[in-house]
């Protein structure tokens, strides 16, 4: 088996207060946090596609909103950093976060499905700014050599937020599915019923947001433990990383590999309830989702290790071809083995995004928050990619729509072997 490719990350702009091992659990505990409120979307979904009586493609629109925020905000937060710090942009949009949740409130009481996009964006946008915050920020606390498996093993966590916050949401939002059908209702009458139903919706986030404030906290007064060489730029200047190729590769990349998994992990309580594949009820198919996460999560863990070990590149390729024989095989047969191969593709999703991230972010050094900017800006693709998916559901059938995500893997296994072939990008981290 061939070694990991030489990461070319140089030493990182600031120096660590207290021991670095310290500071990494607190990053992984910041993707435990996104990772887990980003996969209560999926439990959205089904939920305001009832009380909505909305269409597949409308029904995206919960993940359009919110993954919209990431092409919006993540530059803007990468600039924030520059000038801030990494820890003071984390309490930025924690405190972020908690504005999205709390906007619940006023969505259910107008039991209106825009403001629920709303609050949704808010709460995307101070995701989108942690993020841009955590990835970099791991990527540079050790060895450069080892920064792929570091950010692997970091996703993991992410993966578990993923895996364990269905599982209650599923309970708490699911449970109360509801049993009369909202276009039977009109006016005055119809409003109050969404309100009602909503509002498992309203206590789940509103202790996410009291959760987040206390967090919030907790970052703002540990943010001496990173002593940082803050730099001031052009927000039009970290456009030029584009000019290198793998970078702009890489970037499309995260756009494919975020809208494939969004748009499965959309739709599988749907595509589980159906009576050819698995016939489960609404609460039983949300119960499912964790399996897809749960896949990750351990497909993390395992790949931290494996990417000591292999390219990762060659894992990335493995990893995406895999991915699309699963989607097929779950679109071309029925009952458990349809089910469960699709469940399984998440186990393929495991090192996707660490490893294209990585993959696209060696050299950068000092533009290291710039290049996480426009990166997490192509996670936009968890907006775009459903809302197609959905389309083609509508137009067709789910198993059909498949075909979608199906492709943003097949081009995520281009990216991996063109950097296979170019092992690296000897260009200086200030070039443009």
């Amino acid at each position: 088996m061939a070694g990991p490719t030489t990461n070319t990350i140089p030493e990182p702009a600031f120096e660590t207060v207290g021991p670095v091992a310290g500071l990494r659990w607190f990053v992984f505990a910041l993707f435990f946090i996104f990772g887990g409120i980003t996969s209560l979307n999926d439990v959205l979904i089904p939920k305001l596609k009832g009380l909505f009586t909305l269409s597949y493609h409308e029904a995206m629109l919960v993940q359009s909103a919110f993954f919209a925020a990431y092409f919006i905000v993540s530059l803007p937060a990468a600039m924030i950093v520059q000038r801030l710090g990494y820890l003071r942009t984390a309490s930025i949009g924690l405190l972020t976060m908690m504005a999205g949740c709390l906007l619940f409130v006023p969505a259910s009481g107008s039991g209106t499905f825009g403001l629920f996009l709303v609050a949704l964006f808010v709460l995307g946008s101070g995701i989108a700014i942690v993020q841009v915050v955590a990835n970099p920020l791991v990527s540079m606390l050790g060895a450069p050599a080892t920064a792929h498996s570091r950010l692997t093993f970091a996703q993991a966590f992410n993966s578990l937020g993923t895996t364990l916050f269905p599982l209650a949401g599923s309970v708490l939002i699911l449970g109360s599915l509801a049993t009369v059908d909202p276009a039977t209702l009109s006016g005055a009458s119809l409003t109050a019923y969404r309100s009602e139903e909503t509002r498992t919706i309203v206590h789940t986030y509103f202790g996410l947001a009291a959760a987040l404030l206390v967090i919030a906290g907790v970052v703002w007064m540990g943010r001496g433990r990173l002593r940082e060489t803050l730099v001031r730029e052009s927000i039009l200047q970290a456009f030029t990383l584009l000019r290198r190729p793998r970078f702009a590769f890489g970037t499309a990349g995260i756009f494919l590999y975020v809208g494939a998994e969004v748009a499965i992990g959309s739709l599988i309580v749907n595509y589980l309830m159906q009576a050819d594949v698995l016939g489960l009820g609404a609460e039983e198919a949300g119960h499912h989702i964790a399996f897809y996460w749960g896949g990750a999560l351990v497909g993390r863990f395992i790949g931290a290790y494996l990417l000591r070990l292999i390219s990762p590149a060659k894992v990335l390729v493995a990893a995406a071809t895999l991915a699309v024989l699963m989607i097929l095989l779950s679109a071309n047969t029925s009952g458990v083995i349809s089910g469960w191969s699709l469940l399984a593709v998440g186990l393929t999703n495991a090192i996707m995004f660490p490893t294209i991230f990585s993959l696209a972010s060696e050299g950068l050094g000092p533009r290291a928050a710039e290049g996480s900017g426009i990166i997490c800006m192509a996670i936009v693709g968890g907006a775009i990619v459903p809302l197609l998916t959905g389309r083609a559901a509508d137009l067709t059938t789910l198993r059909l729509a498949l075909a979608v995500p199906a492709a943003c893997y097949v081009l995520i296994a281009g990216f991996g072997l063109y950097c296979r072939r170019y092992p690296s990008e000897a260009v200086p981290a200030t070039a443009a």
